[in-house]
């Protein structure tokens, strides 16, 4: 398979991907792309708030269209630029086993594109909690270009045949990897969080953009923001004004639960916090932070959080900030990453080129 074919297929792929952000029942079905997976589709959409109820519509929508949106050829193109021998690999090619992870919707996509668009075969086995959209996505894909179909298969049983592999999990499971695939060529990822460095300067709607950082899917990704850190003084009031469009959050059944469940351990421990309705702000040093809460601290120089942020590198995913001097992405795009943009800064395409040279 030639690189410019595969690219091809996906960038077909999310145009078909990009066509789910709303329900539109309107549109024909011969002018939709890909009419005949349509309705399978936007039924599995649905369905995976079944398996997961954590899966909410409106977040399955939003993690769809925003690989759609990642899979335009420009893109591709840029990306897979940074690695000329793509272009002159012979046929040889390496068996991936990718473990994936279940806490947000399509969350191993990723992975899933690196090993197909650098020319290899992936064998997934996905979390029980998402593992619906994932092999429709695959089976759209090879009707778009048949010949992945030799080069993608699932399995419920423990992966075997691999010459790498690649596996997301927590921290418990990642023990469990190490020991399992510790002798094999691995990425190993397991819990981080992201965080934010606020200054009082920010906008409305810089802070509206964080909210979605911190709430998109109830705050259960890596990518999520689960710690501000804000200078003294820092008033809550206009943060607060800004996420409320967020508030549709504490509708939800399991994140009510975890919020009147920490909001009651906090009020009974007698521990300062603030509280809006729908999540609640705790002064902590820690930076992951239980669903519901999110965490800050306080900061005199700005300068003093870079050692900080070094020190924790290994647990802080992105940080979130309009300051450049963190090498921070701008609010709202902690959700929205680029093709480009590894899990853990560890570049899963070098990683499968060096097995392949191998």
């Amino acid at each position: 398979m030639e690189l410019e074919n595969r690219i091809e297929a996906f960038v077909k792929l999310g145009k078909f991907l990009r066509q789910f952000e709303i329900s539109d029942s309107n549109v024909k079905d011969t002018e939709r792309v890909n009419a005949k997976y349509f309705k399978r589709f936007e039924s599995a959409i649905r369905e995976a708030n079944l398996h997961n109820l954590w899966f909410i519509e409106k977040f399955v929508r939003q993690a769809v269209t925003g690989i759609g949106r990642s899979l335009k050829r420009s893109k591709l193109q840029k990306w897979l630029k940074q690695y000329p021998e793509l272009k002159n690999m012979s046929k040889k090619s390496i068996s991936a086993g990718v473990v994936m992870a279940g806490n947000i919707p399509l969350v191993g996509f990723h992975d899933f594109l690196s090993v197909l668009i650098s020319g290899n075969k992936f064998t997934g086995k996905l979390s029980s909690k998402d593992n619906i959209l994932l092999p429709l996505i695959a089976d759209v894909l090879m009707e778009i270009y048949p010949p992945f179909q030799d080069s993608i298969q699932f399995t419920d049983q423990h992966i075997s045949g691999y010459d790498v592999i690649i596996a997301t999990g927590s921290g418990n499971t990642a023990r469990y990897f190490d020991y399992y695939f510790g002798s094999c060529p691995n990425i190993i990822r397991k819990n981080r969080n992201s965080v934010a460095v606020l200054d009082g300067s920010e906008t409305e709607q810089e802070l509206q953009l964080l909210g979605d950082d911190i709430f998109r899917y109830f705050g259960l990704g890596c990518r999520n923001v689960s710690k501000l850190y804000i200078p003294d003084g820092y008033d809550f009031n206009l943060f607060f004004n800004a996420i409320e469009p967020f508030a549709f959050i504490i509708d939800h059944q399991k994140y009510a639960n975890n919020y009147k469940y920490n909001r009651s351990i906090l009020l009974m421990n007698q521990i300062i916090h603030e509280d809006n309705g729908f999540v609640l702000l705790k002064e902590d040093e820690s930076i992951p932070s239980p669903v519901s809460i999110l965490h800050y601290q306080y900061y005199n120089r700005k300068e003093l959080l870079k050692p900080h942020f070094e020190e924790n590198r290994d647990i802080i995913q992105c940080i979130v900030s309009g300051n450049p001097d963190f090498n921070a992405i701008p609010p709202g795009k902690a959700q929205n990453p680029e093709v480009w943009e590894y899990a853990d800064n560890i570049d899963t395409i070098a990683f499968l080129l060096s097995g392949i040279r191998k």
